[in-house]
């Protein structure tokens, strides 16, 4: 009889919980969401059928120009803006789902380099309509206001830059060495060399306002945990096609071409691969336009595949994580990709020691054991191709450590230098070769340091530093254990990506995406952690202060 009592009592607590959470709303409450629903529906129509219009008639024009490959990813364009700008939020969030698969799509519509940018038809709408709803509602468009100076000095610098040293290669180019080539384009070299270098800041200010409460915050950790599952996914079809010959890569070709990723090589996704297995030299792209970019793919998904593991709420979505998070490590191995075999692995580490999680063994042991089962089933199933990968890691870095490398290069920006602005901005940037000659630097930091000079590189770090220390400083004020482990992972993330000068993936997706989007994740936890203790504050003591919760709304969720 107790315990059924106890029960009777426990029911009806839960059913008024249940009331508490979706209350019951009058009709003319119901009648006003309709009505709303209604106009929604009208203003998509409107939108939609004008834009189809506009982009049939820009498809037409494109059609005489370059035919049907030009005309298709003419009227997708204008869709697209148009769809974006209306719509900011759910373009930012196509945008995050579309980058992993941008090289796919692209090479399926056409190889042009054009397309390659087809992402930020996404980006850019959204952020011109964000920055408008900011500066109507008087809301803060640059996140954090510790990055303002850094950032308006380095904005200076490489505007100066643009000016003074693209410019004089615009209209006084020089006779020999390097932009000294018929074709270059300076100025537009400089233009896109900037939007490849601090484009992506204002991502922090567009996950700062997509991220409004707990369910968007789980839509988007769940969100990318899907992604990498999907993309790891065709990255292992990718590999099995080459295997059995259904795809065959760069093996039947002959001399230096079989040492050579190749688009023509391509298998079903991604763009330029390297197949030659009987040279040994594997080199995948997944679904990305080349292989270091998938890489470089592999070793961010790690963070948030990691940060979903071990701070997700619900024990499924904790599963499919750990899933994840094997899918990352098969594929740095079947992949080919030597920086990924390497970095993956210590990248987990470092995120077990720096974020804690060795002291949580409640859901430690199960993740790392979990892992370790898959992991060694797969080792123990083709050990021959682990030790082909480790001896292969092992050779390049005795060939080229990437100390001596990292300081090799260090040494020839220095010696390059001509003024303290650099010799150019997009000099070094691999995608502005379209607009002229440039050089080729595969270290992060030599890069920024030859094409904007000392001044600008020491302000670059500047910039990262404070927003290294500002994420941590917001880090530290989460009191949510989920959310606290979900953004110390994201900070490891921001302090590795800050200092690393191995390559250059903040230039590239996805790195140069991931970095700055989860800088905005970060800083709004600690809101969005406020929000549920003010709420569970509301529910105890069944008080719901209106105003109040409305003005918030209205100051944190723009979009």
């Amino acid at each position: 009889m107790l315990t059924l009592k106890l029960k009777g009592k426990k029911s009806k607590k839960g059913k008024k919980q249940e009331n508490k959470e979706t209350p019951t709303l009058s009709l003319q409450e119901r009648l006003l969401q309709k009505r709303k629903a209604a106009q929604a529906r009208k203003e998509f129509s409107s939108v939609l059928s004008s834009s189809v219009a506009v982009g049939l008639f820009v498809g037409i024009l494109c059609a005489f120009i370059g035919g049907i490959k030009a005309a298709v990813p003419g009227v997708l364009a204008v869709v697209i803006l148009a769809l974006s700008y209306k719509y900011p939020r759910q373009a930012l969030f196509a945008f995050m789902i579309y980058m992993p698969f941008s090289g796919t799509i692209t090479y399926y519509i056409g190889s042009s380099p054009i397309l390659q940018l087809a992402k930020d038809s996404f980006y850019i709408p959204a952020l011109i309509a964000l920055w408008q709803i900011c500066s109507k509602k008087r809301l803060p468009f640059i996140f954090p206001k510790a990055i303002k100076t850094p950032l308006f000095i380095l904005l200076a610098l490489c505007v100066l830059t643009i000016l003074f040293v693209n410019g004089m290669q615009q209209f006084s180019p020089p006779t020999s060495g390097l932009g000294s080539g018929p074709g270059n384009k300076p100025i537009l070299m400089g233009i896109l060399g900037l939007k490849v270098f601090i484009g992506y800041v204002p991502l922090i200010t567009c996950a700062y306002y997509l991220i409004r409460n707990k369910k968007d915050f789980l839509f988007f950790s769940r969100m990318q945990v899907v992604v990498v599952l999907v993309c790891c996914a065709l990255g292992i079809i990718q590999y099995m096609l080459l295997l059995t010959g259904v795809c065959q890569g760069t093996r039947h070709l002959e001399g230096s071409a079989l040492f050579k990723a190749s688009i023509e090589a391509r298998c079903y996704f991604g763009g330029s691969l390297l197949y030659s297995p009987q040279q040994g030299v594997i080199r995948l792209p997944g679904t990305f336009v080349a292989p270091w970019q998938w890489s470089w793919f592999l070793i961010s998904s790690t963070f948030f595949s990691f940060a979903s593991g071990f701070s997700d709420p619900s024990i499924i979505w904790r599963i499919i994580s750990l899933g994840s998070i094997v899918a990352v490590f098969v594929n740095a191995v079947v992949s080919g990709q030597r920086i990924a075999l390497a970095l993956v692995p210590v990248c987990f580490v470092a995120l077990l020691l720096l974020t804690g999680q060795l002291r949580n063994l409640k859901r430690f042991i199960p993740i790392v054991v979990g892992l370790a089962i898959i992991l060694g089933i797969a080792v123990a199933s083709n050990p021959a191709l682990l030790e082909e990968r480790t001896s292969s890691l092992s050779d390049r870095w005795e060939a080229s450590p990437p100390q001596e490398f990292i300081v090799q290069q260090f040494e020839e920006s220095l010696k390059s230098q001509k003024g303290i602005l650099g010799n150019g901005l997009g000099r070094a940037t691999n995608s502005a070769r379209a607009m002229g000659e440039t050089r080729l630097i595969e270290t992060y930091y030599p890069k920024v340091l030859f094409e904007i000079g000392p001044l600008g590189t020491l302000t670059f770090l500047a910039l990262v530093t404070t927003l290294t220390v500002t994420c941590y400083q917001s880090n530290r004020l989460i009191k949510n254990r989920n959310f606290r482990s979900y953004a110390s992972a994201l900070w490891v993330f921001i302090l590795f990506i800050s200092y690393n000068t191995y390559y250059y993936p903040l230039d590239v997706d996805p790195v140069g995406v991931y970095y700055w989007f989860a800088a905005g994740v970060i800083l709004k936890l600690p809101v969005i952690d406020k929000q549920e203790r003010q709420q569970e504050n509301n529910e105890n003591s069944e008080e719901q202060p209106k105003k109040k919760t409305k003005t918030a709304k209205n100051l944190l969720n723009p979009i």
